[in-house]
């Protein structure tokens, strides 16, 4: 059986018809002392989480009493909507869609199929004009703010608008310099190997990194990492004991 919904004036702690000031205040003193990173006590994420739902609640019944004494005078404009989503790195290198859920009034569930443009950083906020409340007596709707967040890649690690990637290379093409092709969501990028390189080398390559609608791209750095054989073929044997024969390098020396 359901476990039934408190009163969200009983959550807050708040009087019928408190204003939004009032509902704000109690929110903070409240989420400050069950927030899961701060609080100890037994339940306290259970805690924080009927708080936020009694606060978007209240704050929902409270905007829209606003709206509507002003809206006996004049239009009014719908309040805005505020929800987060997460996208791969690959939507933040070429843009993609995503369905978003946004609690909408009295805590009802709203979804939007919204389009995130490429070069989205993140943290970052975008707005979605229209898409929040309607307005009131023929106002126009409120807007979408959607925060944006980056989830983990498996090679791909983001840093702001530049992207470090590791890049496995063989021994030869560490000594001899090679050029290799590095996957990214929006295509192969050929990197060029110092010959000489070193495991642990990091080689730039400017404007590789997440794209910027707004100025120049990110840059991505490779990290080379000298991959060996697992097996050796009888030649490729027979060449690794010429090369220790004929080669005086002695990577400890020194």
């Amino acid at each position: 059986m359901a476990a039934a919904v408190r009163d969200p004036y009983e959550v807050l702690g708040v009087p019928r018809g408190a204003g939004r000031e009032e509902i704000q205040r109690a929110y903070r003193r409240l989420a400050r002392r069950h927030h899961p990173d701060v609080s100890t006590e037994a339940g306290a994420e259970e805690r924080f989480k009927e708080i936020s739902v009694a606060y978007r609640a209240l704050l929902s019944r409270a905007r829209r009493p606003a709206d509507l004494s002003g809206g006996l005078f004049r239009n009014a404009r719908g309040a805005d909507l505020r929800a987060e989503v997460t996208v791969g790195v690959d939507v933040a290198y070429i843009g993609g869609r995503r369905r978003v859920t946004v609690d909408g009034p009295a805590g009802r569930p709203r979804q939007y199929d919204v389009h995130v443009p490429a070069g989205v950083a993140d943290g970052e906020r975008l707005r979605l004009p229209g898409r929040g409340e309607p307005g009131v007596r023929g106002g126009v709707a409120g807007d979408l703010l959607l925060e944006v967040h980056l989830a983990p890649h498996p090679r791909l690690k983001v840093a702001g608008r530049d992207v470090r990637v590791a890049v496995p290379i063989s021994p030869w093409e560490a000594a001899l310099g090679a050029v290799v092709p590095v996957g990214l969501p929006g295509g192969d990028v050929r990197l060029d190997v110092p010959s000489g390189s070193s495991s642990g080398r990091r080689v730039r390559l400017p404007g590789h990194g997440l794209p910027n609608p707004r100025g120049a791209a990110g840059d991505l750095f490779a990290e080379l990492r000298i991959v060996v054989p697992e097996r050796l073929t009888p030649g490729e044997r027979a060449l690794f004991d010429s090369l220790a024969r004929e080669s005086p390098f002695d990577p400890r020396h020194g």
